[in-house]
C-alpha cells in the first residue's frame, strides 16, 4: 500500500508541474497552453501529491 501511495504521489507531482508549465505558456504544444486554469489545477495536484507522498512515508515508519 504504501509503495503505491508514494508512486501515486510522484506521480502527481510531476503531471501537476507539467500542467503549471503547460498553464504559463511555458511548455507549449497542448490545448492547456496558456489556460490558467491548468496552472492552478497543476498547483492543486502538486500539492496533493506532496502530501500523500510525506503520508506515505509516515505509514510505512515502525512504531
Amino acid at each position: 500500500m504504501t509503495i503505491a501511495a508514494k508512486i501515486l504521489g510522484i506521480l502527481l507531482i510531476l503531471v501537476g508541474i507539467v500542467w503549471i508549465l503547460q498553464g504559463i505558456n511555458v511548455l507549449p504544444g497542448s490545448f492547456m497552453t496558456g489556460q490558467m486554469q491548468w496552472a492552478v489545477y497543476g498547483a492543486i495536484a502538486v500539492v496533493v501529491g506532496v502530501a500523500l507522498f510525506i503520508a506515505s512515508r509516515r505509514m510505512g515508519a515502525p512504531r
